[in-house]
């Protein structure tokens, strides 16, 4: 009862508020990942490998970087060898600008895109376990390196696009991202913190979820919450959305494969 009565009482706080003009970015000093809002039980399962359930997504992964696939009967690893070396440091810096589409792909877009182009394999599902599988695999190539989103000027209109999705208020509670993440970080909603929106560990292993996700099926977590109609998966604002979010996050370490309640 109390734990519904102060997740209302921020409902009523948020939904009154008046929406911020812009963001402000966190300082790098005062950052914060969604690791220093768990507790130490679930921070050690994150920590230790064998206890992190999400390093079964970077096996899976793995099998799949080295496994033949669609007419060309080539792997992965046949134009990129060994992963270890050939994608450290790539999922830091996406989403980059795709010249072929004219716009941001993010990592999951690339991979399928390789897929279907050089192998000449069906396309993977959005979410699926094939295309979060390799995710994983190739995000934790730079486990541990700064996030280092792309400079390309390109990018700058879709960047802001980003922001502004970011601010703008959404779904029948009238709620934007940075009323929560901005406004009342370190809160709580209900028994949940409220982290800052930096997405260092995606694909996580949420407990809720008891599976691997992707960041756009947090998003859409929010924008149900929020009572709103969810972007599609691989949508261009979502893209943007996490272009926008992994410039706040710039320099924080990836935690790829995360765990997150």
């Amino acid at each position: 009862m109390l734990a519904r009565l102060a997740a209302s009482a921020l409902v009523l706080v948020l939904s009154c508020a008046p929406p911020s003009a812009q963001t402000a970015e966190t300082p790098p000093a005062g950052r914060k990942s969604g690791f220093d809002y768990m507790g130490p039980d679930s921070q050690a399962m994150q920590k230790d490998d064998l206890s992190n359930p999400g390093m079964l997504g970077v096996l899976d992964g793995e099998a799949l970087w080295n496994a033949p696939a669609g007419k060309s009967q080539k792997s992965c690893a046949s134009c990129h060898s060994d992963a270890r070396d050939s994608m450290k440091g790539v999922a830091a810096r996406y989403p980059v600008f795709d010249e072929a589409g004219g716009r941001p792909i993010d990592l999951a877009g690339r991979i399928g895109q390789c897929r279907e182009a050089r192998q000449e394999a069906p396309a993977l599902t959005r979410e699926g376990r094939e295309s979060l599988a390799l995710t994983t695999y190739v995000g934790h190539q730079s486990r541990g390196m700064p996030l280092a989103p792309s400079t390309d000027a390109r990018l700058t209109p879709f960047r802001k696009s980003g922001e502004a999705l970011y601010t703008r208020r959404m779904g029948q509670l009238n709620f934007s991202c940075a009323q929560c993440h901005d406004d009342n970080a370190g809160g709580h909603l209900g028994s949940a913190p409220i982290p800052q929106a930096h997405p260092t560990g995606y694909p996580i292993y949420r407990l809720e979820w008891q599976a691997l996700g992707s960041l756009q099926r947090r998003l859409r977590n929010c924008m149900v919450g929020t009572r709103a109609d969810a972007f599609a998966y691989g949508s261009p604002e979502f893209i943007e959305l996490e272009l926008y979010l992994n410039w706040r996050a710039r320099g924080m370490e990836v935690e790829t494969p995360a765990v997150r309640p």
